[in-house]
């Protein structure tokens, strides 16, 4: 097995090249090879079992080797494996699909446009809310403002709308018009205000951006319910009733991108539902098909949807593998599962709530100066005492990451920010291991650095 390790290695470092990854360094180390996955278990090349404390990359909410899914997708492709949505054409996947989806979202949002990405459904958001305006006769109605740290993708339009600086600074963005305002992280930002009065001053910067740039200029709102690639930043109670109402009296589109909060993650079906948001889009992907598939969409509002019908001609924007036949057939398998199995009732009233407890029980641990978790998203801060951090050069986050793979369990380094996702499937007992590998992960994180 070794042998075939260092072979893998050899051909990882020659050929692929990996997402947000520093090639340099990995080629000293070599890239760590997952074999097998089954529930919420991954096992490695070299034989390790490793709890996913991420679901993939928050994705994969039905664990792994799950026979529907993996099924939907055999007799799909037996059928018929591809067709385009172009040319006035469609097939029963998706058009079932886009009914079921309808369904089970937001009141109001009834249409959706189908991607294969997070990534490619905030760039359809740019085309469409723009357009709209367009056609309301109000073309100057072009800047999106978004929030810094954000995550909305990485191809041009998306990492554009996110507010991460180093994106920036690789490919000439942000493309005009994107307009970045403060994001609701009171840990890092809060200073000496209580979390509410500080969501309250972080939502107003969106009425104090619209007075600057102007309203007639002005397109949309873009935020993610719950940051997630951002650190799994949980707003204060009073930051979304702020924007949902300087959104309503400006009359501007609002943007929930649920590419990581939708379908269950909440224990409701959008974190939309969770936060009594009225969104005009929701941009989604990951969970739609438990990551087994490639497959995002557009939630698209009827306010929009029927100006974009109505009066818009031609929109000229698409792509190959708009409604992809045989991922649409495993985001139907995946929906129709969480509803016959009360997946969302389970995580909202069993499996959530015990794994809040456990999680906050963290906030004891020495090396940790704040817990948050809504649903199932969660994160710790690592830092000396209360909101004091670590000097940069130690890198608290990236040991621990590191750690938390020896001890068996999958977590994220944002900075020193801990997070983790676990499969919507995850029990009691599931948690209670979880938690056991944290926890030895945590003290052998601070046993690291007392060495330093």
């Amino acid at each position: 097995m070794k042998k075939e390790l260092n072979n893998w290695q050899t051909m990882d470092s020659n050929h692929f090249l990996h997402p947000f990854t520093d090639h340099h360094d990995l080629s000293k180390k070599g890239t760590r090879v997952i074999t097998k996955g089954d529930g919420i278990y991954i096992w490695d090349s070299e034989g390790n079992k490793i709890l996913d404390g991420m679901s993939g990359l928050w994705c994969v909410s039905l664990g792994y080797g799950n026979d529907e899914l993996i099924q939907a997708a055999y007799d799909q492709m037996k059928e018929l494996p591809y067709y385009n949505s172009f040319f006035q054409c469609a097939h029963p996947p998706a058009i079932e699909l886009s009914q079921k989806i309808s369904d089970i979202a937001p009141d109001s949002l009834n249409h959706i446009f189908f991607t294969g990405s997070g990534s490619e459904a905030n760039d359809t958001m740019v085309r469409m809310a723009r357009r709209y305006w367009q056609l309301q006769d109000k073309p100057d109605k072009q800047i999106i403002i978004a929030r810094k740290n954000a995550y909305h993708g990485s191809t041009v339009a998306a990492a554009s709308l996110g507010g991460m600086s180093g994106m920036h600074e690789q490919g000439g963005l942000p493309i005009p018009n994107i307009q970045h305002i403060a994001q609701p992280y009171w840990f890092e930002e809060g200073g000496d205000l209580d979390q509410d009065s500080f969501g309250l001053n972080v939502a107003q910067e969106l009425e104090k951006a619209i007075e600057h740039y102007g309203i007639e200029n002005i397109a949309a709102f873009i935020a993610e319910p719950i940051q997630g690639a951002g650190g799994v930043i949980v707003p204060p109670q009073t930051y979304w009733p702020e924007i949902q109402r300087i959104c309503d009296q400006h009359e501007i589109l609002l943007v929930a991108d649920e590419v990581i909060t939708g379908f269950g993650r909440m224990g409701d079906w959008f974190a939309s539902e969770t936060y009594n948001l009225k969104p005009d889009f929701i941009p989604f992907a990951k969970g739609v098909t438990s990551g087994y598939l490639p497959l995002g969409g557009l939630l698209v509002s009827d306010r929009v949807a029927d100006v974009i019908i109505s009066k818009g001609g031609e929109f000229t924007h698409g792509f190959t593998y708009s409604g992809h036949p045989a991922a649409c057939a495993v985001a139907i398998a995946t929906i129709n599962f969480i509803e016959r199995e009360t997946i969302l009732a389970t995580v909202k009233d069993q499996t959530a709530p015990y794994l809040k407890k456990q999680w906050e029980s963290l906030i004891n641990h020495d090396l940790v100066g704040e817990t948050r978790i809504k649903g199932m998203v969660a994160a710790i801060e690592l830092s000396k005492e209360g909101r004091e951090r670590y000097a940069a050069t130690i890198g608290v986050g990236s040991i621990c990451r590191d750690l938390a793979m020896e001890h068996g369990v999958v977590m994220r380094a944002v900075g020193d920010t801990m997070i983790i996702a676990p499969p919507l499937i995850i029990n009691a007992q599931q948690i209670d291991e979880l938690m056991d590998k944290i926890k030895n992960t945590l003290d052998a994180t601070l046993k690291t650095i007392q060495s330093l």
